[in-house]
């Protein structure tokens, strides 16, 4: 597996491999957003961002304006205080619009001539109803949202006739994990298939985030309602159920992060990649740092009843207990954020592609952003897609998606060979480079 060098596709594997190669100091340190010039007809959409006065729906917004300043920005929230904030840090072209989105009349009210949703509001654990993507339909709203939880995300799929006689561009799942992550690994299936007729053997997701990734209490809540969740990935084919926090592996990250454990949990991406791009075995990992952390989540698995960990109600407990420590933690600790996906494949080749960056609440505002642009610029056909699916980003828009995203990133690469993104690669000996 260490003998070969993969050649990157002409297109996105040359301009990316140009574009992110890992030695390239001055953009490491750059966090300044290029400004993408878009199509006259779509400069000045009114785009709204629920749950923007939150960590991600915030972070969306500040990269948004950055990435277009024409763009009309309307923060959605129920909090006014927190609302008039955000409109003063964005500037002169955003606005607030008080909303609930549990109520119908308030959303079918707040999408009025609104050309694009962004739909950050989560927890998307145990939510029963998708009545954003329903009211973005009713107001024939292109829509896009950050879902991490397999139900919701299949739900929302549900909905694909609907889209379709609305003529409604919408995504589920878009952001950084899911969504630039399935960009990714799109993009290694896309690359192997073209390289080779070898058969795609496995796919794998790993996450790290420091701490809670500077993204508040509700990727504390969404993280303990996972660990209620029993595990789902696939097995050649075959679908299997394994307990959540369980099955660690230490996992190369390489630069800037190195080398960290992971654990099982059960995350959508892995269903819509084996059921999209026909991967037979598919699972994804997630650890965190401190590695106490990781430790007191593996516990709650064995000390508290599933029951509990699916109790919203009794979560939101949980949450206030800890969250003053994990904030206190985080300060110390930091928010780095990386994402691996490796694909394994007949012909005994190994392709990987890595995503990291400093800061969790910076990068996922920048992912999220890339989609929101993309679905402005056509990129989405209508209907409910996943973000790996061509009609939700089409093939040719994918570097685009991913060179955006990858913005300020401290390490970004796709499909090379394992040896050639650890992070101290004299452990395998000089031998193998000679």
């Amino acid at each position: 597996m260490a003998r070969f060098c993969l050649q990157l596709n002409a297109g996105i594997g040359r301009n990316l491999a140009m574009a992110f190669a890992a030695d390239t100091g001055e953009r490491k340190n750059s966090r300044k957003i290029e400004r993408v010039e878009l199509p006259e007809k779509v400069r000045n959409s009114r785009v709204l961002i629920l749950g923007g006065t939150g960590r991600v729906g915030g972070s969306t917004a500040l990269a948004l304006s950055k990435f277009c300043p024409d763009l009309r920005i309307i923060v959605g929230g129920r909090n006014r205080d927190k609302g008039a904030a955000m409109v003063t840090k964005l500037g002169n072209s955003a606005e607030f619009s008080e909303v609930d989105i549990n109520d119908s009349k308030s959303l079918q009210e707040t999408l009025k001539d609104v050309d694009l949703v962004i739909h950050t509001a989560g927890p998307f654990q145990q939510a029963e109803k998708c009545t954003v993507l329903e009211a973005a339909i009713r107001n024939q709203t292109a829509y896009l949202d950050v879902c991490d939880d397999t139900s919701y995300a299949w739900r929302a799929k549900s909905y694909m006739n609907q889209a379709l006689d609305a003529n409604v561009p919408a995504i589920t799942t878009g952001g950084i994990y899911p969504g630039v992550s399935n960009v990714m690994a799109a993009e290694l299936v896309r690359a192997a298939k073209t390289e080779s007729k070898a058969e795609l053997e496995r796919l794998r997701f790993y996450y790290y985030t420091a701490g809670s990734g500077g993204a508040g209490p509700t990727i504390l809540s969404t993280s303990f309602l996972l660990l209620g969740e029993e595990v789902v990935a696939y097995n050649k084919g075959e679908k299997i159920k394994l307990k959540p926090y369980s099955g660690m592996l230490n996992i190369d990250f390489g630069q800037g992060i190195g080398k960290q454990d992971c654990f099982l949990l059960n995350l959508p991406e892995v269903r819509s990649i084996h059921e999209v791009l026909g991967v037979p075995t598919v699972s994804a990992r997630f650890g965190t740092a401190p590695f106490f952390w990781n430790w007191g989540m593996a516990a709650m698995t064995y000390l508290l009843p599933a029951e509990t960990l699916r109790d919203r109600s009794k979560v939101q407990q949980l949450v206030q207990l800890f969250d003053p420590l994990v904030r206190a933690v985080d300060g110390v600790i930091g928010e780095k954020v990386s994402m691996r996906v490796d694909l394994d494949c007949s012909d005994g080749k190994t392709r990987i592609g890595i995503f990291s960056h400093k800061r969790l609440s910076e990068s996922v505002g920048i992912s999220t952003a890339a989609f929101a642009l993309a679905i402005l610029e056509g990129s989405t056909q209508p209907g409910v897609w996943f973000p790996e699916e061509p009609e939700g980003i089409a093939i040719e828009a994918r570097e685009t998606l991913l060179s955006r995203a990858a913005q300020g990133t401290i390490n970004f690469i796709m499909n090379k060979a394992p040896w050639m993104v650890e992070t101290d690669p004299k452990e395998i000996g000089f031998g193998i480079y000679s």
